[in-house]
């Protein structure tokens, strides 16, 4: 299958869920708010990656609902099905030149685990991030941000089958 044909594929999974452009909902709210204190981290999202930007289904520690994709971390991130952690983002090439890097929130740390469906689509992540570079994250702090992944994504599972917002 081509890259090409996988995102469409991707696209449409995400679709399925009917989450991109609704309201704040608490039960997402409260993982964000739980991943910013467990990571000691100014900034946590819950973020989907549509085909030109990615939105924030949540936003613990942000203004904004969205940015371009080609400013998106979690773009990078749901290329793989591990955590993806950039402990410094002024060093490391793909992101140094970031608008997100060089401008607010200046990002200097993410770590972001992505949303994967039952079939295997990564929606997009929950991440956190800081304006302070990190030396890197633990073993147990990555499982530990898998697994509030996981939990975003059982939360999504249920949304879906009561057939939206409860």
């Amino acid at each position: 299958m081509s890259e090409d044909s996988n995102e469409a594929d991707r696209l449409a999974a995400l679709a399925r869920y009917g989450l991109l452009d609704t309201p704040p909902e608490e039960g997402f709210d409260r993982l964000t708010r739980v991943a910013a204190f467990l990571f000691s981290a100014p900034i946590a999202l819950i973020s989907l990656v549509d085909r030109d930007r990615q939105w924030f289904k949540s936003a613990c520690g942000l203004a904004g609902r969205e940015t371009p994709r080609e400013w998106a971390f979690c773009a990078h991130a749901i290329r793989g099905t591990e955590v993806m952690v950039v402990p410094d983002a002024t060093r490391d090439p793909r992101f140094c030149d970031n608008p997100l890097v060089t401008g607010p929130p200046h990002i200097r740390f993410y770590a972001g685990a992505p949303l994967l469906t039952a079939d295997g689509f990564a929606l997009g992540t929950l991440c956190v991030i800081d304006a302070t570079p990190r030396p890197g994250m633990s073993g147990g702090h990555q499982l530990i941000l898998r697994d509030l992944a996981r939990l975003t994504m059982d939360l999504l599972e249920l949304r879906q089958m009561r057939g939206g917002i409860h």
